[in-house]
């Protein structure tokens, strides 16, 4: 029998998740518009509140009151769904990401993640393939000639980058022998962090995970100038809101789980002797990999549609191949 304290411990851990992403949707927007602002040479967002931090705000009392439409011709149900089963795979992923080492607290123990599954890397890679099928099917639904070549786009692009992805996620896993986030950690504690040991695998990782959520430089689905924003050109309000959450929530969701797999997650000096730094470590390193892919965005040109797909199958995915062939023998021999 599942103790009752045990079951509000996991309600309380995903409140606290689902808080973070909502309220780092939000602020990552700021964040983004600022960096942009600064790189580009201008000042951004900065009249709405101090320093502009109500912007996030006034930006989502925009969106509640903004009319929204559905197309006459439109699958509606469909096209309601849709929004929805993109968003949801970008909130639950990071449930089994480790924030630090266990702490005490009120008395018991308590796991800074929400489940240690044995299986969290096939749980990340799974939960990930999910929202290809929303952004499709919002374009399919739309009724949109547009639409549908964005949702097209998507599903070609997303499910040939999940390849290299996935792949890029082997080396770690090879290494530590283990498919749990906590051992992956635990491992580059003892040892060093992966991105030292998997250099290939960590740049594949980061290629590969902004083509798997559409960011610039390969925005291809929601190319404006050619598709009049792709998959989502008949949203508005608060459907649109819901594409858009995704799309951020979803470079927190890597940002994450990059930072877990090959920087060593909240590995820092002193966490041993001070746990609650693990959060804290981790946390920086989001925001730095963060900034880091807004300032891609800020100054890289977009990818031809072929090009990007060469670079999927015929780059990516075959160095993908060849570094987790290589890890395994090399780790074989040393065993």
């Amino acid at each position: 029998m599942i103790d009752a304290a045990l079951i509000l411990e996991w309600v309380i851990k995903a409140l606290i998740l689902i808080l973070f992403l909502t309220a780092g949707f939000a602020y990552l927007t700021l964040y983004e518009r600022r960096l942009l602002a600064r790189i580009q040479s201008r000042i951004g967002p900065n009249r709405a509140g101090p320093q502009g931090l109500l912007q996030p705000v006034a930006d989502g009392i925009k969106l509640i009151f903004k009319e929204e439409l559905i197309p006459a011709n439109a699958d509606k149900l469909l096209f309601i769904l849709a929004p929805v089963i993109t968003v949801i795979p970008s909130m639950i992923v990071l449930a089994v990401i480790p924030w630090g080492e266990p702490m005490t607290l009120f008395g018991r123990q308590v796991d800074l993640l929400v489940s240690d599954v044995n299986v969290a890397v096939v749980y990340v890679i799974a939960v990930t393939s999910i929202s290809v099928y929303g952004i499709t099917l919002a374009g399919w639904s739309s009724n949109n000639k547009y639409a549908l070549l964005g949702g097209l786009r998507a599903t070609a692009q997303m499910i040939s980058y999940e390849l290299a992805l996935g792949l890029s996620m082997m080396g770690p896993v090879v290494i530590a022998g283990s498919l749990s986030m906590m051992d992956i950690v635990h491992t580059q504690q003892t040892n060093i962090w992966f991105v030292i040991l998997q250099p290939v695998a960590f740049i594949i990782y980061f290629f590969a995970s902004i083509a798997e959520i559409n960011r610039a430089p390969f925005d291809m689905p929601e190319a404006e100038q050619e598709l009049v924003a792709g998959y989502h050109a008949e949203y508005s309000g608060m459907k649109f809101a819901l594409f858009f959450m995704a799309e951020y929530i979803k470079m927190i969701a890597i940002s994450v789980i990059g930072a877990t797999m090959f920087l060593g997650g909240f590995d820092g000096p002193f966490v041993e002797q001070f746990p609650w730094l693990g959060p804290v470590y981790l946390l920086a390193k989001v925001v730095v990999w963060l900034g880091i892919l807004i300032w891609v965005r800020a100054t890289w040109p977009r990818l031809r549609y072929d090009r990007l797909m060469s670079l999927g199958w015929k780059i990516l995915f075959p160095l993908a191949l060849l570094n987790v062939v290589v890890t395994a023998v090399v780790v074989a021999l040393l065993n």
